[in-house]
């Protein structure tokens, strides 16, 4: 799809400078900072980054056993260190 964009003078020669430099364009360095601040959506819908997060945290859950404390000793615990 084309796009025109109106510019400042003094904008357009300063992003000249910079594609100089990177050997790109101004339509390109449009495009990049585009794609940047519209996230891609994952099939759900979803954030890309949320889902590859959440995906994260369910491979490295794991059972750590049946817990055998209360929670009364822990502050007694607490307080034996405290002396």
């Amino acid at each position: 799809m084309d796009i025109t964009l109106s510019l400042d003078d003094k904008l357009v020669k300063k992003l000249y400078k910079i594609t100089i430099e990177r050997h790109t364009t101004i339509t390109d360095l449009v495009r990049m900072h585009l794609e940047k601040l519209a996230p891609r959506r994952a099939p759900s819908g979803r954030n890309q980054e949320q889902e590859a997060l959440e995906l994260t945290f369910r491979q490295f859950q794991f059972h750590v056993g049946k817990r055998t404390w209360r929670r009364e000793n822990l502050h007694h615990r607490r307080d034996a260190f405290r002396r």
